[in-house]
């Protein structure tokens, strides 16, 4: 008898090791209105060694907050065409603009003006010049815009990155529109063309570092 336990327990667990697939994969939703400041600032962190953070925020002591503060300017600034995808535990953040027409009244520009200068402060002209430069690349047509893309380091390399960003690709394909981003680290460029995106230009930001524009094509 005990032989013939210790043979059934060995091909219990065969099977189990047959249909092991690995990590559970992350859960994606939308963020809760209180989680507002937890989702901005793993974008905080997760481009704290960013080259355009940099370029913009130097100061390294500062530079995740003022980030996180410039990534909520970023989503308020898209008004209802905005997006926000995070995981179950908000263990990264992707902001998205939809291609919809959505205009935000006088008053909410000037604000969202006001506080663009409150946060950029000394580097405000560095990113309006950013701003411009790479608005001037974007695609006239329809488009799915992935604005940012961002995990928490501890989290990295968990297929985070991707779960954020395959249901609206999934979107972008079932409706026939292009999806478009630019990367600020080359090194990010292979995961992008795991995903389908094609880099389309090498922009050099005058004064900045470089970023690559890349294309997701429809169907």
């Amino acid at each position: 008898m005990p032989r013939a336990h210790a043979h059934t327990t060995d091909a219990v667990n065969e099977i189990q090791e047959s249909f092991d697939f690995g990590p559970t994969r992350p859960v994606v939703r939308a963020p809760r209105p209180e989680e507002r400041r937890s989702v901005l600032d793993v974008l905080g962190r997760a481009f704290h060694d960013d080259p355009v953070a940099s370029h913009l925020f130097p100061n390294p002591r500062n530079r995740a907050r003022r980030w996180a503060r410039f990534s909520g300017l970023a989503v308020d600034s898209m008004g209802e065409t905005a997006h926000v995808l995070t995981t179950e535990a908000v263990e990264g953040t992707a902001i998205w603009q939809l291609p919809t027409d959505s205009q935000l009244g006088f008053g909410q520009n000037l604000r969202i003006a006001l506080r663009f200068l409150a946060i950029a402060g000394l580097g405000a002209r560095r990113a309006a010049r950013l701003g411009d430069f790479t608005g001037g690349h974007r695609l006239r047509e329809p488009h799915y815009y992935l604005a940012a893309l961002g995990t928490d380091p501890p989290h990295q390399g968990k297929g985070v990155g991707s779960a954020l960003i395959e249901p609206v690709l999934a979107r972008a394909d079932r409706e026939g529109i292009p999806a478009y981003l630019e990367s600020s680290k080359e090194a990010n460029v292979p995961f992008y063309r795991k995903h389908g995106f094609e880099v389309v230009a090498e922009l050099h930001v005058p004064g900045g570092p470089r970023v690559w524009s890349m294309l997701r094509p429809a169907p």
